[in-house]
């Protein structure tokens, strides 16, 4: 019998003879600095657990607690009898950390934007989006109607030359929305939010910011980039994720109390998927918490990434134009890429590498992250194993 699925096993092939296939690593231990993957001890530089906040003592405990009085699962959607009171509670917690009117928790931050964008543009509106977005924000844009238009990357003159010719259109678009992340994920830049929020009031356009990578990172208390720039009141939305310096699970849409409505009706992640587990919901309010009353471990977490970033580039290394935490060291092609990582981790340092086409062709790169759970030992060790491998493996 002819199998229908065979072309697959070439795809894999494929992949694996351009040196882009990964095999997954496992992990046999908690979240730290310093983790168990496939049988080995190392120093951990792949987690966004930015914080440290993953194994703290009171997020256990909430979580502990909520399974011990809610159970395990939430039972259904949001829409039938999936809303706990607790999930309204983080909700309305988030809204004011956030500094916004409502906020609406998703499944994760990728399902808190494909629900979003499409729900809330449509066949008379235009999407203008960075050439670097994150993957939702680009799955959003496909799953939506709406004309879309991409803007080099960071690059503000280019996004106002689209935006007038938008306004230039004869038949006027309804919403223009300018969709960027805060910080993007795989280069580790920020985003020139107060030029693109000037380009967008003057164009009359929503701006929609995914703020993935700054929050719990950027801003006071980590309440995120528009806080960092201090434009609360001018970011139209902010999609936000609870899974990485929270420390938990889950996304979530912040902005008007109408599109929280809005999205409760029409998002189609909210209205067909099971609602967040009380001990997720738990965690994430408690973390919310410790993020303000520990406001050292943000501090920590830049002072380890300064000096981090400062030591590689002396040692010669190349982190292209981060300015925060994700720390690529570019190393070109992709069997470069994937060599010095599994180097790496016979020197006793957990550091992924990311080829396309996650990124381009010829940007493979190691992608770090430092935390505020790492020591100055550990980042001394990794250090060390980053010269190390170049010197012995690399011959430079």
């Amino acid at each position: 019998m002819t199998d229908p699925l065979a072309f697959l096993g070439d795809e894999v092939a494929g992949l694996r003879a351009r040196h882009l296939y990964r095999d997954l690593r496992v992990l046999t231990s908690a979240q730290g600095a310093e983790v168990d993957v496939d049988g080995r001890h190392v120093i951990s530089l792949s987690s966004n657990d930015y914080l440290g906040l993953t194994g703290h003592p009171r997020l256990r405990e909430a979580a502990l607690a909520a399974v011990a009085e809610f159970g395990v699962g939430s039972g259904a959607v949001r829409t039938i009898a999936g809303t706990l009171s607790m999930h309204q509670a983080l909700e309305v917690e988030l809204a004011e950390f956030k500094g916004v009117p409502a906020v609406l928790t998703f499944q994760s931050g990728f399902s808190a934007n494909t629900g979003l964008i499409p729900t809330i543009t449509g066949e008379q509106d235009l999407i203008v989006s960075d050439s670097l977005n994150h993957a939702s924000i680009i799955d959003g844009v496909r799953l939506s109607k709406a004309a879309r238009k991409v803007y080099a990357h960071a690059d503000v003159g280019a996004l106002r030359k689209v935006l007038a010719e938008a306004r230039a259109r004869p038949e006027p678009y309804g919403l223009i929305l300018v969709a960027t992340d805060g910080v993007f994920s795989m280069d580790g830049d920020i985003a020139p939010l107060p030029g693109i929020v000037e380009a967008a009031e003057e164009a009359g356009a929503a701006v929609l910011v995914d703020d993935a990578h700054g929050s719990g990172v950027l801003g006071r208390d980590g309440r995120g980039t528009v806080d960092h720039f201090g434009l609360h009141g001018r970011v139209h939305i902010q999609v936000g994720t609870l899974s990485k310096a929270v420390g938990s699970l889950g996304g979530y849409v912040a902005g008007p109390t109408a599109l929280r409505e809005i999205l409760t009706q029409r998002a189609r992640p909210f209205l067909f998927s099971t609602s967040h587990p009380p001990a997720v919901v738990a965690a994430c309010r408690e973390a919310l918490r410790v993020m303000q009353d520990e406001p050292e471990r943000q501090e920590r977490l830049w002072a380890n990434t300064r000096r981090f970033k400062a030591e590689l580039a002396r040692l010669g290394f190349d982190t292209g134009r981060s300015e925060t935490p994700i720390t690529p060291v570019m190393m070109g092609d992709p069997e470069t890429a994937m060599r010095f990582s599994d180097r790496l981790m016979d020197h006793g340092v957990f550091a992924q590498p990311v080829v396309f086409p996650t990124v381009a062709m010829d940007k493979a790169r190691i992608r770090t992250i430092v935390t505020a759970a790492h020591t100055d030992d550990h980042i001394d060790r990794a250090l060390e194993a980053f010269a190390t491998v170049r010197r012995v493996h690399f011959g430079s």
